[in-house]
């Protein structure tokens, strides 16, 4: 038995999530069902990095799997890239040790939010990008995020339906960046509650309008309630960059989509 693990970029507009469900409409479906016509196994079952929930993008998940065959790297690419849809895409494959676990080998994850500051409403990347009519204020939003670093209970940003066990987690890093009319934000934890990026984005839209002071982020983290947070900021702009593994695993750690990527 030989266990495989693969890059897979996605854009999860359409899809409802990463996690199989039995509408058989989400990332892990398609992968699933193409690898077992690649490989003609009756089924192949993988395990993810990360979960991105419904309208959240990929540019690096990572998963992997068992299974009895022997292929090349390139062929479990072309091959399964052939029963995917369009909008999904394996981008690397390599044989891995059987140590190896893509969630729980992983030290980290990182995302980035790409967000659209216009009077006008996003068009040909529609779906792909955040959206705000009002001016954002760079320095404000920077320095409300700085609040957020470090290992705190991000309980404030957390969704109801959560299901990890703690929400401490460690924050490690968040760079605001602007290139013309986008805004990217980049986010480096440990890990990340539930839909923790897409509130953690409310606040900082907020604070970047002037409808609320930098200050009232360090307010929201120690509040430790919900209620106390900006409401859920859209999926589009959300997109999953790809976890963090030891160097010795000699894994990629990115993508070419990480270049076209605001």
């Amino acid at each position: 038995m030989r266990r495989i693990a693969l890059g897979v970029s996605y854009h999860g507009r359409v899809y409802d999530g990463w996690q199989s469900q039995p509408s058989g409409n989400t990332v892990q479906d398609k992968l699933e069902r193409a690898l077992a016509q690649f490989t003609t196994l009756a089924s192949v079952d993988t395990l993810c990095a990360g979960r991105t929930d419904a309208g959240v993008h990929g540019l690096m998940q990572v998963v992997h799997f068992d299974c009895p065959l022997q292929r090349p790297d390139t062929a479990w690419v072309r091959g399964t890239n052939r029963f995917l849809p369009p909008d999904i895409a394996v981008q690397w494959a390599r044989e891995v040790p059987p140590g190896f676990h893509a969630r729980a080998s992983a030290t980290g994850r990182r995302y980035a939010y790409v967000l659209l500051e216009s009077p006008v409403r996003p068009s040909v990347d529609n779906g792909q990008v955040g959206w705000v009519f009002r001016p954002l204020d760079g320095a404000a939003m920077q320095q409300a995020a700085n609040t957020l670093l470090g290992e705190h209970d991000f309980t404030s940003f957390r969704a109801s339906a959560c299901q990890a066990p703690s929400p401490v987690k460690d924050m490690r890093r968040i760079d605001i960046t602007r290139r013309g009319a986008y805004w990217r934000f980049e986010f480096e934890a440990s890990a990340f509650l539930h839909h923790m990026i897409r509130n953690v984005m409310g606040c900082l839209v907020a604070i970047g309008t002037g409808n609320r002071p930098p200050q009232w982020m360090a307010e929201v983290l120690a509040a430790k309630s919900r209620d106390a947070a900006a409401p859920t900021f859209a999926p589009d702009g959300l997109y999953f960059l790809g976890p963090v593994y030891d160097p010795s695993w000699n894994l990629p750690d990115r993508t070419p989509a990480f270049d076209w990527l605001p």
